[in-house]
């Protein structure tokens, strides 16, 4: 009997798109603090350290919420702990179109943090549940690149939709999108388990449920000890920790970047930014295509960072707009590669109980990443340029490569224990 696929059919897509708009909600105020309109409605012309508490703001309640989160979608399911986490950022994104002062608007964005904390723990969740432990990686991809081609659709889109309206419509058109596509997609495409879900035939049951010893993923984790004692789970933890400064300190200020420190204009910024996240959409892809094929993601992770490294230091020392504008958005792909490398190895080192309140732990790592946005915004106000925030960015970029780097020996020993596994027919 054919397998039907349901998994890639109905899991997979609500995944991407929450993804999607979740990211448009979250990185469309990295354009919206570039319009003079919403700075002066806010009050808070020429202060970029207060402009970066927005995104601060948000990742606090976001990395703590997605504690909660993750032993919440461990209780009642990821399909319900979705809906409702949906429902509450399509509320806070209507808030914050009609707020008139920093406080309220600050208030909005904290509350927006709460809702979309449930993305980490559902997605990891959805996978754990559904997808076969070779297909990690590509599964992975599936909601990541989301998380990627949100912000090279949606940052055009709102740049226009301020130049057309204002900045408040573009709050609107993004709550408008979550209540008419992610909430249906979560309530009517998905179920918990793949036994209650109506188009899963039993032969995609029976591969989604199987365990094979010999299996080609690699095993890293020994399943019986505990995830939250084991130092290999927290040098990935602190991968992603380094991941969410980079992620957030990039995109967030960017746009002001690219605009203000190299004096591009409106367009042609959003065209880099834009371009931007399209190169990080690919480098997702090819992280996961690389992870599941050489069985090195920990490699393939610390590689990536000493690559988004170097093109920091590129951007840095060029005289060249467009050049700087390149390698920053290589440097972002880069950060995009390693968070695919994060999520996978979060799946293979967590027993299938435990990954909603593991992806927690890593969603918590927003609330270091938001401090970045901040911490740049300072920089720029005290040096008077985005230099100091650039050799910043440089020096998380070789910190992660380590924090990677370290765990190649047991990739290593995995592959030769599979191999000989495979030439003697041993069970591993």
């Amino acid at each position: 009997m054919k397998r039907s696929n349901a998994r890639w059919l109905y899991i997979t897509p609500p995944m991407f798109f929450m993804w999607l708009f979740a990211q448009m909600d979250k990185l469309g105020v990295s354009v919206v603090i570039t319009d003079n309109n919403f700075l002066e409605t806010m009050g808070i012309e020429n202060n970029a350290a207060k402009a970066g508490l927005f995104m601060t703001g948000f990742l606090f309640t976001y990395g703590i919420s997605s504690i909660v989160w993750g032993f919440i979608v461990d209780k009642i399911g990821p399909r319900k702990t979705a809906a409702i986490g949906i429902s509450l950022w399509v509320i806070t994104m209507v808030m914050g179109g009609i707020v008139t002062t920093y406080g309220m608007f600050m208030v909005s964005r904290l509350l927006l943090g709460v809702g979309e904390a449930i993305l980490f723990p559902v997605c990891n969740k959805f996978i754990a549940n559904w997808f076969h432990s070779k297909e990690v990686g590509r599964s992975q991809s599936t909601w990541l690149m989301g998380n990627y081609l949100g912000p090279a659709i949606g940052i055009p889109m709102i740049i226009y939709i301020i130049g057309f309206s204002s900045w408040e419509t573009s709050f609107f058109v993004l709550a408008f999108f979550s209540l008419i596509i992610n909430i249906p997609m979560i309530l009517f495409m998905t179920r918990d388990e793949p036994e209650n879900h109506w188009a899963v035939n039993e032969a995609e049951l029976s591969y989604i449920k199987e365990q094979n010893e010999n299996d080609e993923v690699i095993k890293l984790y020994n399943k019986k000890e505990n995830i939250f004692t084991d130092i290999k789970f927290w040098m990935i933890w602190l991968a992603m920790l380094i991941d969410s400064l980079l992620f957030y300190g990039i995109s967030f200020w960017l746009p002001s970047y690219l605009e203000q420190g190299r004096g591009l204009s409106g367009a042609t910024m959003g065209a880099w930014t834009s371009s931007a996240w399209v190169m990080a959409f690919a480098a997702v892809l090819i992280a996961g295509f690389l992870s599941d094929k050489t069985r090195r993601p920990a490699l393939i992770g610390g590689i990536a960072y000493i690559i988004g490294g170097l093109s920091i230091i590129i951007a840095s020392l060029t005289a060249s707009s467009s050049a700087a504008g390149a390698m920053m958005g290589l440097g972002l792909a880069c950060v995009g590669a390693v968070l695919t490398i994060t999520q996978l190895l979060l799946v293979q080192y967590t027993n299938k109980e435990d990954t909603g309140a593991a992806a927690g732990l890593m969603g918590f790592t927003n609330i270091v990443g938001g401090f970045a946005t901040a911490f740049m915004g300072y920089l720029v106000n005290v040096s008077g340029s985005f230099a100091t925030s650039l050799i910043f960015l440089i020096i998380c970029m070789f910190a992660g490569a380590i924090s990677l780097l370290v765990l190649t020996p047991n990739e290593q020993k995995s592959i030769i224990k599979h191999t000989k596994n495979k030439q003697f027919g041993g069970a591993s």
